[in-house]
């Protein structure tokens, strides 16, 4: 059964995706925020970890079928999957094939970055690209630093799910901000890594955000919950800062990429500060 959700932005369709389940340890993803804060919205299981969901979106743009993220990687073996509580409930190419694409249908890749957890369905089995007539964008600086990891980093990528999209010439390396197609950009959103981006697409007056990991999850909206796998959580406060409001007073819908239960979102004021992120119930479809 594909598990799709489906929502317009002004006059475009956009289609929200899964490629499953996994856990991590709530106290990393939660950082300096205590438990008995974070606990109330995020339950832990017996090994301290909180449920996430890897949430891949569709855009149908000018005629294109556009991919943001492709998917958890999927050749870690079976002790990776059991460290990371991984359930292929449902992959982003049975959802693809639910509202009737194949990967050959998709025409642009976009990586937020290139964790395995959000760039480890680019490739195949066979270490070729899994959506073999798209181009896949990423920020230089990603690209880079993927190549170039430190102690810290070096988990986080696997090589084989970026180096096949390279040999093959698919990557269009970007350099910060950039309008990718009418209505349709990228925003570098560091602190992560310094690398990411998310997305911004405008239709009709109305604005959705692909936040990245800058919101991993909507339990991450308010101001001091960062999580502490990121290298640069100063620079995540800042950009925070800088963009929550922002999108507030635009009333953006907001995509997380790892929310367990919510593809679509609005941010709302907070009365202690800040802001929180509140569902928005979409067109669900099951097919």
């Amino acid at each position: 059964m594909a598990w799709t959700h489906h929502r317009r932005i002004g006059n475009i369709e956009v289609i929200s995706l899964t490629d499953g389940r996994f856990r991590l340890d709530g106290g990393a993803m939660f950082g300096s925020v205590p438990k008995t804060l974070w606990e109330r919205v995020a339950p832990a299981d017996e090994l301290n970890r909180i449920r996430l969901r890897i949430n891949p979106l569709l855009i149908r743009l000018g005629g294109e079928n556009i991919l943001i993220e492709t998917g958890f990687w999927d050749r870690g073996g079976e002790k990776f999957e059991a460290i990371y509580g991984l359930d292929r409930d449902e992959t982003v190419f049975r959802g693809l094939e639910g509202v009737g694409l194949t990967p050959d249908d998709i025409h642009l890749v976009i990586n937020t970055h290139l964790h395995f957890d959000h760039a480890g369905r680019n490739t195949t089995a066979l270490n070729t690209p899994a959506f073999p007539n798209a181009r896949y964008v990423v920020q230089r600086r990603e690209l880079e630093d993927a190549r170039n990891t430190h102690e810290r980093s070096r988990a986080s990528y696997v090589p084989d799910t970026f180096e096949p999209i390279a040999d093959a010439g698919l990557f269009d390396v970007i350099d910060g901000e950039h309008e990718l197609r009418p209505g349709l950009s990228v925003l570098p959103l560091p602190g992560h890594n310094l690398g990411q981006q998310g997305v911004v697409l405008r239709s009709a007056g109305q604005t959705l955000v692909y936040a990245a990991d800058l919101i991993p999850m909507l339990a991450h909206a308010p101001t001091p919950y960062i999580m502490g796998y990121d290298l640069y959580p100063v620079t995540t406060l800042e950009m925070r800062k800088k963009y929550l409001p922002q999108w507030f007073e635009e009333g953006v819908v907001l995509c997380t990429p790892h929310d367990p239960e919510t593809p679509f979102a609005r941010l709302q004021a907070n009365p202690k500060g800040g802001f929180v992120a509140v569902p928005e119930v979409g067109e669900a479809a099951t097919a």
